[in-house]
């Protein structure tokens, strides 16, 4: 059967307590502890940039969201810049903080306003979080950005092991009150995506379609939820 990839949005939305840390727990730690504010210690929002650099599935976008969403909740807007904005708008001193997603792929219209943004960020001693499949050194980016982003805080995040992806969404079910057999497991694990959040919402998916026609989540179960869908 082909391999399926499918990336799904998550649903709940990304957070800091919806990640599941594995072994990117120091990067994770890292930006609780730059936003602050969730166990009523101080923001620290250190104007020192974060790099995340990680192959796909490691989650470096849920973490970029997470800082978002932690901000929104103190009260900060934050420039996004992602390979898919191309037209960039100009830095905006309303701003909080600067993310910078899939840097690796930025154009150089984007590269051009990736480093004003980081300029002006650092300027105004605001946050720049930054994301990209490459480790700094090796950035297809201009000079002075590349450099940038590479002088500061920089984490490796890697993606979760087979093992480690199936005991999160086996206490996932569990906790949903869902059986789910080795052979679904095997499944979902073997033709999905690696990414963890999509994973975690295509059990939400079979959940729901499990108790909307009243059968347990099996292999037909799932083929037959993609073929309606």
């Amino acid at each position: 059967m082909k391999q399926l990839a499918l990336d799904i949005g998550i649903a709940t939305g990304p957070s800091f307590d919806a990640f599941f840390a594995g072994p990117n727990e120091a990067a994770l730690r890292h930006l609780q502890v730059w936003v602050g504010g969730a166990d009523g210690s101080p923001a620290l929002h250190s104007p020192v940039p974060t790099y995340l650099w990680g192959d796909s599935g490691s989650g470096k976008t849920h973490l970029l969201e997470s800082v978002r969403v932690a901000l929104a909740e103190q009260g900060a807007s934050v420039g996004w810049l992602h390979a898919g904005l191309l037209e960039p708008p100009e830095f905006d001193e309303r701003w909080g903080a600067v993310l910078l997603d899939d840097v690796h792929l930025y154009t150089a219209v984007q590269q051009h306003a990736a480093f004003n943004w980081f300029v002006n960020a650092q300027t105004l001693q605001r946050g720049v979080v930054a994301a990209g499949a490459l480790p700094p050194a090796d950035l297809p980016l201009r000079e002075d950005l590349r450099t940038r982003l590479g002088w500061g805080h920089v984490f490796h995040l890697q993606v979760l092991s087979e093992s480690e992806r199936r005991a999160v969404l086996r206490q996932t079910a569990d906790a949903r009150g869902v059986m789910l057999s080795d052979d679904v497991l095997d499944f979902m694990l073997h033709r999905f995506s690696r990414d963890l959040g999509s994973l975690m919402e295509l059990l939400s998916q079979l959940d729901g379609y499990a108790l909307q026609t009243q059968r347990a989540i099996t292999i037909p179960l799932i083929r037959s939820m993609l073929e309606n869908e």
